[in-house]
């Protein structure tokens, strides 16, 4: 018999039907009731003394349940008449069977309950096993995290210089490969400020309008950022120097704690989305943190807003750098197309899960996520069988400051009023300068170390229409994850924090 949290026997007076009658003699003994015919087959009574009366053997059906239809037999029976109920706690994911035991000095019978690993039930859905009913433990791993250790070393620069109306102002004596990584930094931030001027210069040259022309056309209606076939792809790109340079100046390093197999298809999601994610761009925008060697035969797509591909030469360097949009369509084709046998397999694709609401929750020693409400990347993995990989950026919300909501509550509700209109926001936030450490638009030269954690497997095929609980169960499973990965590294990478891993609210 089985049970759904608690299994009932009840003690009865005589069922009046005679059809019923062995039946509920049977059952009166199983459960020590009174009645008023001790008597049972093999048994004698002997003036007001009994002779031990055998144990009596259940119905075969009883001991060993052969179908749902059998096993529920006896439970409606014992459900008849509820006058006298004892209960024996079970646990839902196990199977129970009742056992004839001795008879106990209260005049009971004792339920023995025989408690058998139960296997989650599965149904077939386009051809692929779904688990619909199990919880989210059987999909994470219980193994420890392996130890990593931090690659940093503080340099002194910073102290000595010298002060000025209480700014410190950078030494002139600087080596040159800092200078070189300060360079390279400010190319980034201002990487759209670049290419915008380079397009605006170039309107205002008539020579070149024959082949301006031609070029918005062609921006108008182009579907390179979400076809997927990441044709404008530029490994020579990814692996600029440039890029070397920028990792080294905050510095910027990528842990491995697992290995990812290239026949399966991958959605990671990188926490925190920080101000400008300089992690999530390092390290799988270009190889400077190696990402190629640590997996090997995985291709994968940092994506961004469909916004960005509307900037003209702007669009055409991102999508040099193998970036992608992140509309449904897009992720669709990314994960579809590639590979060995073009079914994109060893294809992956990385989303800032938190997106610009999460960038006004970016404070130093801080991490609050934007991760409750957020599901829709847990359907496309179901839809496209791609394994969720959680992806943490340790030290992404301290490489800026920015205005609390706390303090400055007036700058942050007119921020909200800016996404929620035009759906990007203005963070206040502040860093160092070219020349300075304390004033300016530069990032600090804070290290951030991205760690990326276990997949948690999928098991659905490409084409799966998933349901409402399966989204639930897997976005349950990634966020026990992603605590999982926190918990593991937090007093390594972020030691000098100020407050835990919290999820917030939109």
């Amino acid at each position: 018999m089985q049970s759904s949290g608690a299994s009932e026997f009840y003690c009865q007076p005589p069922q009046p039907l005679a059809d019923f009658k062995n039946r509920n003699r049977l059952h009166r003994i199983l459960n020590g009731c009174p009645s008023r015919a001790h008597s049972h087959p093999g048994a004698r009574v002997t003036g007001s003394h009994s002779s031990p009366r055998p144990r009596p053997r259940l119905p075969h059906h009883w001991a060993h349940p052969a179908s749902d239809s059998e096993s529920q037999q006896p439970t409606k029976m014992a459900a008849a008449t509820p006058t006298l109920k004892h209960s024996v706690s079970t646990d839902t994911n196990l199977s129970s069977g009742v056992e004839d035991t001795p008879a106990t000095s209260t005049g009971f019978l004792t339920p023995k309950t025989k408690a058998t690993a139960r296997k989650p039930h599965s149904e077939k859905v386009n051809g692929a096993g779904v688990t619909t009913n199990g919880t989210y433990d059987d999909l994470v791993s219980s193994e420890p995290y392996p130890p990593l250790e931090l690659d940093y070393t503080a340099d002194d620069h910073e102290n000595s210089g010298w002060r000025a109306v209480g700014v410190r102002f950078a030494p002139f004596k600087i080596p040159l490969k800092r200078r070189l990584q300060t360079a390279a930094v400010l190319f980034h931030c201002m990487g759209i400020v670049v290419f915008l001027s380079i397009f605006w210069f170039t309107c205002a040259n008539p020579l070149s309008w024959p082949f301006l022309i031609p070029y918005l056309i062609y921006l108008t209606f182009s579907s390179a950022p979400t076809d997927g076939k990441l044709a404008r792809r530029s490994e020579r790109i990814r692996n600029l120097r440039l890029w070397k340079l920028f990792a080294g100046y905050f510095p910027l390093h990528l842990h491995k704690t697992a290995d990812l197999d290239p026949s399966r298809r991958y959605i990671m999601g990188y926490h925190p989305h920080g101000i400008i994610s300089h992690g999530a761009w390092a390290s799988f925008a270009t190889n400077a943190l190696g990402f190629s060697e640590k997996f090997p035969g995985i291709t994968n797509s940092l994506l961004t807003l469909d916004s960005n591909f509307r900037l003209p030469f702007f669009r055409d360097w991102i999508l040099s750098m193998g970036i992608s949009s992140v509309s449904k369509e897009s992720i669709r084709n990314l994960l579809s197309r590639g590979g060995p046998d073009n079914d994109g397999k060893g294809r992956a694709v990385t989303i800032v899960i938190g997106g610009a609401r999460e960038s006004l929750e970016a404070e130093p020693g801080h991490l609050r996520l934007i991760l409750k409400n957020r599901k829709g990347f847990v359907k496309m993995a179901l839809r496209s069988g791609a394994d969720l990989v959680p992806v943490m950026g340790f030290g992404e919300n301290d490489i800026y400051d920015q205005l609390s909501a706390r303090t400055h509550p007036g700058v942050h509700r007119f921020q909200m009023f800016c996404l929620k209109v035009f759906k990007f926001t203005l963070p206040a936030m502040h860093g160092r300068g070219l020349l300075n450490y304390d004033v300016g638009l530069m990032p600090y030269r804070r290290p951030v170390n991205v760690v990326i954690g276990r997949p948690i497997r999928v098991h659905t095929q490409p084409g799966h229409q998933p349901t409402q609980q399966e989204i639930d169960r897997y976005h349950e499973a990634y966020v026990q994850e992603l605590e999982k990965l926190w918990n593991s590294y937090k007093d390594v990478f972020a030691a000098g924090r100020v407050s835990e891993l919290e999820f917030k609210e939109e």
